[in-house]
Formats: structure tokens, C-alpha cells, sequence
């Protein structure tokens, strides 16, 4: 990597692996009880393919958060840059920014390498701060078996609400209010489920929708993402004797959803509800996912402490329904309208916003399609 004195390569090399070695040390602890319990897991599944599906499940989204941070980050600076625009879209100041950043790196070698390393640094660090519970608790919480070891059976943590619970009543569109789920993002917004059973209600369809990023976490770059409007994935569970209790699969794992406690109305609707999801493998507590949700994209702080006591009684703090463990989600008034301008207007021409329609559409009519098939079996 020519352009540098060697003097000075050496050392930027050395400052490198030492800002590298430091974001490993910084969190050595909680990387060493991580491997602990990967071994116990290894040791109890041998060489079981539920083992490997369990850990790259984990490893995908701890490493899907990291990521997203620079991409959020440029996101903001795109925006925030000044001067003439190449089609109303890319300001030039941001090309050349990058167009000098590009020559630099690949210029002085060492420079690029420079960058490589912080970025790994940054990555173990980021990853450190989510197994020592040093980051985001609702999340980001990446330890195994951290508090308390292992998944509950629904029975340790089943409410009296549940006894007389009617899944069809639990059919429609629920907003989330908060979570401790490090399969979610914080950066997002309006997050809402849409549940929908198959006929014989054995089996339901999880349509989980969101917006992002947020308002809140990025400021000039919110409106301009081709999922400010929205975009969806998808759950699909199997609905067992037990009542409140699904098997659900995604994301290539399959875990229990409990559906811990439900309120009522007048005449009997169900307005309010906690979910818990959690995910063991070789004796060890993989997952747990927490849901607080509403009928309504309102909550007053009065309502929300009450689920957080009934989350309480539940025995679920110690698996993260905590106030200081639960992330509260933003939700914009009912009926606010769709944001237009000249990057969504982009994302219309090329295809983007049709290609989120269209796997939104196929997924609930696979969902009714292969109802079809089974009936007539």
C-alpha cells in the first residue's frame, strides 16, 4: 500500500490491532460465558441441525444491528448535505465526499486498512455490549441463559385472564408498545401485527409490519427510506390443544409463543395483551422474545405500568419485561397519511414499494392457498 512513509504504515498497523485487541478484551467475560454455553449446547445436541439453525439464528441478528448502524448513519449525512442535487436525489458535495473517501482508501493502503480494523473493532465491541447487557436491554440482550437459566412452561407464567381465551377474538391487527426481542430494531417505528387464523383455527399467519427508520433516531433521513410507509415479514404458527400456546416458526427456527395474559372490554373484546417467546436448545435459553400489545396505537403511562405489573406477576421480569428491558415503540397518530416526496416517488418508479406489496400479497394468499390444499386431502 504505497503513499505512506513505511514508518507510518507500521504504526497506523499497530494502533490498529491494538484498538482491534482492546474492543475483544473490553468484553473478554461475557464473549467467554457466551462460549460456555455454546459448548453446553454442543455437548447436549451433538450434531443435531436444531443446534446449528439456533446459532446462526443468533449470529444473524447479532450481526444485522451492528450493520445497520453505518448504513443509518450515512442515510443521515446523505441528507444533511448541501448544495445542488443530482436529480432532486444525490447532492453532489455527497458524491465527491465519497468519491474522495474511495481514493484515499485505495490510494494509502494503510488508510484502508485502518478502516477494515475499526469496523471489526467496532463490531466486537457493539456485540460485547449486548452479551455483558452493557447496551440496549430491549434489543439487543444477546446473553445466553443470562438471569435465569432456561424457558418457563406456560404454566409458570400463565395469568388467570387466559381462562376462558377465545383465538378468535385474537384475530385482527394488535400494536406493539413495547418489546424486548433482539430480533426487533429500535430504529423503527409503528409496528403493528396482524393476526389471521386458517379455518379450522389451527394455524395462524403473523403479518409483523413496521416503518423505519424513525422520527426520533434519524431526524433527516426518516422520510426518505424505502420503508418509511412501511414494510412487512412474516411468522407462521401451529395452534396446539393447549390454549394461548402456539408453535411458531421463522427466521429458520421454530419456538413456543405464549400468550401470557389478555384484557377485555365491555363486551368482551380483547384490548390488550402479552406475549412471550422463548427459545431453548441443549438446556440453553437461545431467545426470548416479549411483547406488549394494544388494540389501539395509544397508550397512557397508567395502562402501560399496569401491564408491566401484570408482565411482573407473570414471573417474566427476570426474562426481560422489565421497564429498564422493555423498549417502548414510537406509533404516529391513527390516520396519518402516507409520506410522499421525491425519493418515495423514486422507489415507485423502480419497482421497490410493488416488490413489498407483492411479498406482503403472495405471502397471505400462500398462507390461504396451502388451506385449500389441506382441506382437500
Amino acid at each position: 500500500g504505497g503513499g505512506l512513509p513505511k514508518s507510518v504504515e507500521n504504526a497506523v498497523t499497530v494502533a490498529t490491532l491494538g484498538i482491534v485487541t482492546a474492543s475483544i478484551v473490553a468484553y473478554l467475560p461475557a464473549w467467554s460465558a457466551f462460549a460456555d454455553e455454546v459448548a453446553t449446547m454442543k455437548a447436549n445436541m451433538g450434531d443435531s441441525p436444531d443446534f446449528s439453525a439456533a446459532i446462526q439464528f443468533w449470529f444473524f441478528f447479532a450481526t444485522m444491528h451492528p450493520l445497520l448502524q453505518p448504513v443509518l448513519w450515512i442515510s443521515e449525512v446523505l441528507h444533511a448535505s448541501p448544495g445542488p442535487k443530482i436529480g432532486e436525489i444525490l447532492p453532489y458535495s455527497f458524491l465527491l465526499g465519497n468519491i474522495v473517501a474511495i481514493w484515499t482508501t485505495q490510494t494509502f493502503g494503510a488508510v484502508g486498512r485502518m478502516a477494515n480494523g475499526l469496523a471489526l473493532a467496532a463490531w466486537f465491541a457493539f456485540v460485547g455490549s449486548g452479551l455483558s447487557g452493557t447496551g440496549d436491554l430491549g434489543a439487543y440482550n444477546l446473553a445466553l441463559n443470562d438471569g435465569i437459566k432456561g424457558c418457563p412452561t406456560y404454566e409458570q407464567v400463565r395469568q388467570p385472564s387466559m381462562d376462558d381465551f377465545d383465538v378468535t377474538k385474537y384475530q385482527g391487527r394488535w400494536y406493539e408498545q413495547g418489546f424486548h426481542d433482539w430480533t426487533q430494531f429500535t430504529e423503527v417505528y409503528d409496528t403493528t401485527l396482524d393476526i389471521e387464523l386458517n379455518a379450522d383455527k389451527t394455524r395462524w399467519l403473523d403479518d409483523f409490519a413496521l416503518k423505519g427508520p424513525s422520527p426520533t433516531r434519524n431526524p433527516l433521513a426518516w422520510q426518505y427510506s424505502p420503508t418509511t410507509n412501511g414494510a412487512h415479514y412474516f411468522l407462521f404458527g401451529k395452534l396446539g390443544e393447549q390454549k394461548g400456546v402456539l408453535q411458531e416458526t421463522g427466521f429458520g427456527v421454530s419456538f413456543p409463543n405464549y400468550i401470557v395474559d389478555v384484557q377485555k372490554d365491555e363486551q368482551g373484546e380483547y384490548t390488550e395483551a402479552i406475549q412471550f417467546q422463548c427459545l431453548e436448545r441443549g438446556g440453553v435459553r437461545v431467545f426470548e422474545g416479549i411483547n406488549f400489545l394494544t388494540r389501539s396505537p395509544d397508550m397512557s403511562q397508567g395502562r402501560l405500568d399496569a401491564m408491566f405489573a401484570r408482565a411482573k406477576a407473570a414471573g417474566m421480569y427476570p426474562y426481560g419485561a422489565s421497564p429498564e428491558q422493555i423498549h417502548i415503540v414510537e406509533h404516529q397518530p391513527a390516520g396519518t397519511p402516507p409520506i410522499d416526496n421525491v425519493w418515495q416517488r423514486f422507489y415507485d418508479n423502480i419497482g421497490v414499494n410493488k416488490l413489498l406489496a407483492l411479498l406482503e400479497s403472495s405471502t397471505h394468499s400462500s398462507f390461504e392457498d396451502s388451506e385449500a390444499a389441506m382441506k382437500n386431502q
